[in-house]
């Protein structure tokens, strides 16, 4: 049996190297124009490997519950309140080796990682479960430097693309239909976070765990050419008229709030070490 920090390089070691090996291909998808900047891998780590992944995720009565009109979904945060496996695999992107590499895939000068997983983590997910089009806080813990990127990494086994559960990308907003990503067993999803990378997760239909490994990196710069400040803000889908009228008041004066108290709310969704 590895120790954790073994265990965490063997992890990176897979990583590093077959991001290395598709760079070519995964910074030409990333580029490409008029759409949400984003680009995915497919077979990460050793098959053998993910399912013991998929297997350490505990069961959703252990998780904090998220459920309301915005999402439906099962996270764990306080990772050392779970099975050591899942917080090194979380802890292998977060190498500043990968760090770098996924720099130079997506363009961004300089990326910054986030020991304290702000707002990142894993979830789980089961039938009737969703997230609706959102867009991610647009900074860290801190409000020191911008989010930027989101990796999505994809566990378990066999799943379906008609289960549901596929990341959704509005690429040209809500009035319009998304590009949707399969969350496909051991595929990992790079994906731009800014004031217009609508995204949600496409309602579960199926008896079963949709497990994933989240992800963030973050930059002095914003990923846009001009600043920004936001919280996380959910619209309803394009069918869901009145929802969409209730969520975006909502994310109105949750902005409004936050931008007036920015240094005073409490922050709760990171790992307190």
């Amino acid at each position: 049996m590895l120790s954790k920090n073994d265990l965490r390089n063997y992890y990176a070691e897979q990583i590093l190297k077959k991001l290395d090996t598709y760079q070519t291909n995964l910074k030409h998808d990333f580029a490409i124009k008029d759409r949400i900047n984003s680009c995915y891998i497919d077979d990460l780590l050793n098959e053998s490997d993910v399912i013991e992944i998929y297997k350490a995720f505990p069961n959703k009565e252990e998780l904090l519950p998220l459920k309301d009109i915005r999402e439906h979904k099962y996270v764990g945060i306080q990772l050392n309140k779970y099975n050591p496996i899942l917080e090194e695999i979380i802890y292998a992107f977060q190498d500043t080796r990968i760090v770098s590499l996924i720099a130079d895939i997506t363009g961004f000068e300089t990326l910054v990682a986030d020991e304290y997983l702000y707002a990142a983590g894993f979830s789980l997910m089961e039938y009737g479960c969703f997230l609706n089009p959102h867009l991610d806080n647009s900074h860290d813990k801190d409000i020191k430097n911008y989010r930027v990127l989101n990796l999505l990494y994809y566990v378990t086994p066999d799943w379906q693309e008609d289960y549901g559960g596929n990341l959704e990308l509005w690429d040209r907003g809500l009035k319009q239909p998304c590009r949707t990503i399969h969350s496909k067993f051991n595929r990992l999803v790079i994906m731009v976070t800014n004031r217009t990378s609508w995204h949600s997760v496409s309602p579960i239909n199926h008896h079963g765990r949709r497990c994933c490994i989240s992800n963030y990196y973050f930059s002095p710069q914003p990923a846009t050419p001009e600043k920004y400040y936001h919280v996380t803000s959910f619209r309803g889908r394009p069918e869901q008229q009145l929802r969409d009228v209730v969520l975006r008041g909502d994310a109105t004066l949750r902005n409004m709030v936050r931008k007036i108290f920015k240094h005073k709310l409490k922050k709760p969704h990171f790992y307190k070490k």
